[in-house]
């Protein structure tokens, strides 16, 4: 079947990894996360573009290839975003972002008496529920929602 590359509502990416599915209100928190906004590769950034279910944002970089630990970073905002890694135009792998277990130094506690807030330390977090979405300090114990989080 061919590919008409003409109707794209974002230009075809030779080599790099595309992060698709990211909601629209996260999508530069996505880029932010990933620290695309010094990368010096060609970036290209869709966002409200018309998907299957509704409005989403995009994402894609050149010549780059994000490693798993890093791209499960998106999954603090953006569970259900999509990472696609593309050579000479075609997907290669397809891979989807996960949750880890623990994450340190991305998220802030909301918390205004918690101690990573008042002291020069790394913020600490625990999933605690990942279909919801919620986070345990390591220090206060309080829990984040991650739709709500505040990224570091």
């Amino acid at each position: 079947m061919a590919n008409n590359k003409s109707s794209l509502a974002v230009a075809a990416l030779r080599n790099g990894t595309v992060i698709d599915h990211i909601p629209t209100n996260a999508l530069f928190k996505v880029v932010k996360l990933l620290d695309l906004e010094t990368s010096e590769n060609q970036l290209t950034i869709g966002n409200n573009l018309v998907g299957a279910s509704g409005k989403k944002g995009i994402i894609k970089v050149a010549d780059v290839f994000l490693h798993q630990d890093v791209l499960n970073r998106i999954a603090i905002i953006a569970p259900d975003a999509v990472v696609n890694i593309i050579k000479e135009y075609e997907v290669v792998e397809k891979l989807k972002v996960v949750l880890p277990d623990s994450i340190i130094g991305l998220v802030k506690c909301d918390n205004p008496k918690c101690i990573c807030n008042n002291e020069p330390m790394v913020t600490r977090f625990h999933v605690v529920d990942m279909q919801r979405g919620l986070l345990r300090c390591y220090y206060c114990n309080h829990t984040v929602n991650t739709i709500n989080a505040t990224i570091l």
